[in-house]
């Protein structure tokens, strides 16, 4: 009943879920078992939000997080004649251990010795009580053997922060290498250790459950001696992906509805950050917990891991949420300008974890909700006359009568809910905020640090724009140019600043099935929220949108001392070629706050395929030495293209470079700036977005355009056509962003939201490391011919291509171009056989149809 492997179709990555969410707190922080049973009838009012299988007993997953119940413990701690610290100097880890004996006693063994290791006692161990009666057959046979471990605090932890931050240690190392340990004692069942809550301060009670048998399942939530002044609830509907015990939630601080879809990127930038990320507070442990968020998670798993650190790191709640999930800043101009600078000083230390998402939230202290800057999920509260506070993904969710509510309201987008137990109140989200965005001299510090490029002074350039055509369609067929370039994007783009529009539909070839050259960015597709998320209208929702990009290192997340580092920010991510000087003399500009390499994207031609390999190699060293060299911004640059030298592809250029510097931990220690005559579409921008880049600057798309500019009479000026251009490409990004709930150019990055169709495996597994590819394909041999196909053409004396580019035919039909399903013929011979009622016409229109198969235009032949 758990995630399977990966396997066929299936990947264990898109695990996300669509749910019901809700909360009750008393605002005075008050312990009942009355908050409990109310937390559990919210649970069951929420089950038309969750999902069943074939099964009508299989549900997909429900909980509850309370408060710990000392008086239950200290109970039991009575019947076992165990000593039992105060509440609050002893953590429970609720446990999920393997069925299998000899599994379950290896993992006791590692969880102990850990505990042994950081000097934390173990008290004892507690079997949860449960009862069984009404679960399916398929829950019963995935069911773990649930434990509770009570740790008291050692000698050695101060007070009960850092007694947290000491039980993250422990939890981290003993889950991280199960996998490694399960290999090492062929015992498979290993892995299946989980720990769904290890706290002084909270406790979670979840499972593959129905939500009206979490109550009954667990006994412990039916004792009277069970109180508590918050419950979190949770009941899964896990929209596209499989069910199990530790994908329900809460999770150990969050319950969420929604989606994360930037996850991917998010994953990757936080391992990004393993050699910068240093903590006071957590020390040496903090190399301990590696990987801080482990492949293979849902969403929700991952961002409950991100908030986790920043807790342990000493952020306070509201203040961690607020940097996971920001409200929209960058265009709204109805913001307090303290409010924006707190938002945009975080910009550098966090990339937003954007999606549509209601997020509920609790330390144990505060609780508390927000939603995404959209506003996509709902959230509705009420308080009433006994303190109480109700949060739900719906109104309703207990039945509170009207003369008994002081206050009803909802979550507004970006809006923050927090309810601080120990000061007894609620604290509105303009008083959050407002103290927070004062506490430190956020817009002093960015006038210090911050730099906006197109503010710093303009330098002398002397624009390249060469006006020799052979050279430049030399320069075009080497990067794949064809006339449909020019004829369907370039040009509609420089006269109407538009992102152009065509049909629905493409009825050519998928590229690796193709006989035509095809560039890199044809493998890759675009996903989109298929299943929970209603896409944003970037044109309407302006506000919430932004293109906004971070240029250069990034501050240490936990270091606290971002006040005093250096950030390049672009409004936009598209760079003239005047922009990218600037960059390159950004050194001179800012007194040597910024040092820029440029790493040569070419090949020599002499080495033909084979030289391909070798020069990635080649700049993936070159980007280690010069980053280990204070380098902080790398450019990317095929500008060297000519006879002797054979172009990279962008996109594998940048790819190779990002994941080469993750897995060496040194990404955050630069930007990647590309330099590339390749892109032009806002495809091509979009893939160059999704693998790392963080501007991109399309040289001979404008000198394509100032071509055309010259060849077509167009009567705008070159600086209105690059204009109109850059404004297409960002508003194309805007649009392809916004179909996967994506609102900030920041989250995009590096969040590969692709699939590969036609890519093997191996090229993607060492380049596009992360990527779905289903179906195999070429690899790195393959790429390389064609490269050297289209560099070889472009500078040969072959006389087709002498005056013109390729026709290309993707679009439409043309003679010489890339194959159609429907092809002129076919089109007509329909025609005829409906007009005419000619069935000889139809034989022959479906004989046509029925033999394309031998073309091999389609996955399925």
């Amino acid at each position: 009943m758990g995630a399977p492997e990966r396997q066929g179709l299936y990947d264990p990555r898109n695990e996300h879920d669509a749910c019901g969410v809700g909360f009750v707190a008393n605002i005075k922080g008050r312990k009942s078992h009355e908050v409990v049973a109310s937390g559990l009838e919210i649970l069951i009012n929420l089950d038309h939000r969750g999902a069943v299988g074939a099964d009508p007993l299989v549900g997909d997953g429900a909980g509850i997080l309370i408060q710990i119940p000392d008086a239950l413990l200290r109970d039991w701690a009575g019947k076992e004649g165990v000593d039992l610290p105060p509440a609050g100097e002893y953590a429970v880890a609720m446990c999920f251990m393997p069925r299998d004996d000899r599994a379950r006693e290896v993992a006791v063994s590692q969880f102990e010795h850990f505990l042994k290791v950081e000097h934390q006692p173990l008290i004892g161990w507690r079997d949860v009580p449960v009862n069984t009666a009404g679960l399916g057959e398929a829950v019963m046979a995935e069911m773990p053997v649930i434990r509770q471990a009570i740790v008291g605090r050692g000698l050695n932890v101060k007070d009960q922060d850092a007694h947290e931050r000491k039980l993250l240690a422990v939890r981290k190392q003993t889950q991280n290498p199960l996998a490694e340990l399960a290999l090492k004692h062929g015992l498979p069942a290993l892995t299946q250790l989980y720990l769904p809550s290890f706290s002084t301060r909270t406790i979670v009670y979840k499972g593959l459950l129905l939500a009206d048998q979490v109550g009954t399942f667990y006994e412990d939530l039916a004792n009277p001696l069970t109180e508590s002044a918050l419950a979190l609830v949770h009941q899964r509907f896990s929209t596209n992906t499989f069910p199990s015990w530790k994908l329900a939630h809460p999770y150990r601080f969050i319950a969420h509805n929604g989606e994360i879809n930037t996850v991917r990127g998010n994953v990757n930038w936080m391992n990004a950050r393993r050699r910068t990320l240093e903590s006071d507070l957590l020390g040496p442990d903090l190399n301990k917990m590696w990987p801080l968020i482990p492949h293979g998670q849902s969403d929700t798993a991952c961002l409950d891991n991100a908030l986790e650190l920043l807790l342990a790191g000493g952020y306070p709640l509201a203040h961690a949420v607020m940097m996971l999930i920001p409200e929209a800043w960058a265009g709204n101009p109805l913001m307090d300008a303290q409010r924006k600078a707190f938002y945009e000083y975080h910009a550098a230390l966090m990339e937003p974890w954007d999606g549509p998402a209601a997020v509920a939230f609790t330390d144990g202290r505060q609780i508390g909700a927000t939603l995404d800057r959209n506003g996509l999920r709902p959230a509705r509260f009420i308080v009433t006359d006994e303190d109480h506070v109700i949060m739900a993904s719906e109104v309703g969710v207990l039945t509170i009568p009207e003369e008994r509510i002081v206050r009803k309201w909802r979550l507004q987008p970006g809006k923050m809910l927090l309810i601080d137990m120990e000061e007894g109140r609620i604290i509105e989200d303009e008083e959050i905020k407002a103290s927070l965005s004062k506490a430190e001299p956020y817009a002093d510090w960015l006038k210090e640090t911050q730099f906006k490029l197109e503010e710093l002074p303009e330098i002398a350039f002397n624009e390249a724009l060469s006006n020799d055509t052979a050279q430049l369609l030399d320069r075009q067929q080497a990067f794949g140019y064809t006339q449909e370039d020019e004829q369907f994007f370039l040009e509609p783009m420089a006269l109407t600043g538009e992102d152009p529009i065509g049909s629905m539909g493409a009825d050519v070839p998928i590229a690796v099935l193709s006989t035509r050259s095809k560039l890199l960015y044809d493998y890759f597709k675009q996903n989109f929220a298929q299943v929970t998320n209603p896409p944003i209208d970037p044109i309407r929702e302006e506000l919430v949108m932004s293109l906004v990009s971070m240029i250069g290192p990034r501050p240490n997340l936990l270091g606290r001392h971002a006040g005093t580092h250096k950030r390049l920010e672009v409004s936009q991510p598209i760079l003239t070629n005047e922009d990218l000087a600037k960059i390159r003399s950004i050194s001179e500009l800012l007194d040597g706050s910024f040092r820029t390499a440029t790493l040569d994207t070419t090949w020599d031609a002499a080495e033909g395929a084979a030289g391909l390999e070798r020069a990635l190699e080649r700049i993936c060293r070159e980007a280690t030495d010069n980053v280990l060299a204070d380098k902080n911004i790398l450019i990317l640059s095929d500008r060297r293209v000519a006879g002797d030298r054979i172009p990279i592809p962008a996109a594998l250029a940048t790819a190779a470079v990002h994941h080469h510097l993750i897995r060496q931990g040194l990404r955050m220690q630069t930007g990647l700036v590309i330099e590339t005559g390749e892109a032009r579409e806002v495809h091509h921008f979009c893939v160059l977005a999704g693998y790392g880049a963080e501007a991109v600057n399309p040289y001979l798309a404008f000198e394509t355009l100032e071509n055309l500019r010259v060849r077509n009479g167009v009567s705008l000026s070159a600086y209105d056509v690059r204009k109109n251009y850059i404004k297409a490409i960002g508003k194309g990004v805007l649009k392809v962003m916004s179909k996967m709930g994506i609102s900030t150019y920041q989250s995009y990055c590096g969040a590969q939201i692709f699939d590969a169709v036609g890519l093997s495996s191996d090229l993607i597994e060492k380049y596009f490391t992360g990527t779905a590819t289903t179906i195999e394909g070429v690899g790195l041999n393959e790429v390389a011919e064609e490269s050297v196909r289209r560099h070889r053409d472009a500078y040969s004396d072959n006389p087709i291509y002498a005056s013109m580019l390729d026709v290309g035919g993707t679009y439409a039909f043309r003679l010489r171009g890339e194959h159609h399903a429907w092809t002129p013929e076919t089109v007509s011979s329909l025609q005829h056989a409906v007009r005419g009622g000619r069935s000889d016409d139809y034989r022959t229109f479906a004989a046509a149809i029925n033999e394309q198969s031998e073309r091999l235009l389609t996955i399925r032949g």
